[in-house]
């Protein structure tokens, strides 16, 4: 009989990841960003936790986007106030604050609720080639490996037989 096994949110670990989005398009990137921040990837993927990993995007303010998009494409903000509705282009929301254009894209792709916001917790994103967190994916890229390692020395380990309490019981056929 096969049983699933269900993973408890200590038992999840999260790594962080890079994404370089000089000259891709904005799509592609929030796309591949949204599957990292939602844990798809992982074998132990469970819908009702936030099992994805840190993502870090770079280069916020190189991203690209097809056809007529840029002339289309309008961001909207209220004060709260009445009249207080204000539409910024995309062009303008790219000089302004080229990083929230990212981040809403990947928003979008995210799931509505509170696990949502939740995962949009661990989303990155800054306009230039730098970033604050190199300690933190470095440390990410050394656990992953020794996760890898044991991984592996598991499968290439040889099966101990089962201890037997007591010596079977079963008459022998002659």
């Amino acid at each position: 009989m096969n049983t699933t096994v269900r993973l408890k949110a200590s038992q999840i670990y999260k790594d962080w990841h890079v994404i370089d989005a000089a000259g891709r398009p904005l799509g592609r990137v929030a796309s591949e960003a949204a599957t990292l921040l939602r844990g798809k990837h992982k074998p132990t993927f469970e819908r009702h936790l936030d099992c994805g990993d840190f993502v870090i995007i770079v280069n916020a303010a190189s991203v690209k986007v097809t056809g007529r998009k840029a002339e289309q494409m309008a961001y909207y903000t209220h004060s709260g106030y009445p009249g207080g509705l204000r539409r910024r282009s995309f062009a303008d929301q790219m000089q302004l604050h080229p990083d929230r254009i990212v981040e809403d894209a990947v928003k979008g792709m995210l799931p509505g609720g509170p696990l949502g916001k939740q995962m949009a917790k661990h989303l990155k994103v800054y306009a230039g080639p730098g970033h604050p967190h190199e300690s933190q994916v470095v440390g990410s890229e050394r656990a992953r490996a020794a996760r890898n390692a044991n991984q592996a020395a598991l499968l290439h380990a040889s099966p101990k037989p089962p201890a037997r309490l007591r010596p079977l019981s079963v008459p022998a056929l002659t």
